[in-house]
């Protein structure tokens, strides 16, 4: 059965990511097709990139590095759950994907994001790291908006068609990743 881990990327105190996370975990796990997982970059405790090699050369020195590195490793997609501050995605969450380089190769990443403009901005820059990390992006995204899926900004309530755009993310997604894992096997 593939893994897929659904990656919580803002650790902003009283974020609004961790309501969208629950939900698509739940809608996921609904689903069924996989096994998911909710993976909060929170529980990490990364701290800005202090590793002296860089990542892709696979010698990590310091534990939480090994930690998340063994974390990533055992999944075969990713969702990344994506705020958008300032037209881009959260630094925590870049940081934490520049952390690693082989444990993303040959793998796919589809996008769940949440912001004044749905977030697509973050995506779009999101997608370019992928590129370089060898992860195969999905074209559908759900694009959440604090205007409309959200009460007063902060009490998450998603309209109602955006469990089926979850739903066909989900089979896109799991679709590349049986022919990732595939690919990583040969």
């Amino acid at each position: 059965m593939l893994k897929v881990a659904i990656i919580l990327g803002s650790t902003r105190p009283g974020r609004n990511g961790e309501a969208v996370a629950k939900w698509v975990h739940d809608v996921a796990t609904k689903k069924g097709g996989a096994d998911y997982e909710l993976v909060d970059i929170k529980d990490f405790d990364l701290p800005l990139l202090d590793e002296p090699a860089p990542p892709s050369m696979g010698q990590y020195t310091k534990p939480h590095t090994k930690a998340w590195a063994a974390k990533i490793d055992s999944f075969d997609a990713f969702v990344f759950v994506t705020p958008e501050y300032n037209h881009g995605t959260s630094g925590a969450l870049k940081n934490a994907i520049d952390f690693l380089y082989k444990e993303w190769n040959n793998k796919a990443a589809g996008f769940v994001s949440y912001g004044s403009a749905g977030g697509s901005r973050a995506v779009e820059q999101l997608r370019l790291v992928m590129a370089e990390l060898q992860i195969a992006d999905v074209r559908s995204q759900v694009m959440l908006s604090l205007f409309d899926d959200f009460e007063n900004f902060s009490v998450f309530k998603p309209r109602p068609r955006h469990e089926k755009s979850v739903g066909t993310l989900l089979d896109q997604l799991l679709a590349w990743a049986g022919a990732m894992k595939t690919l990583r096997a040969g």
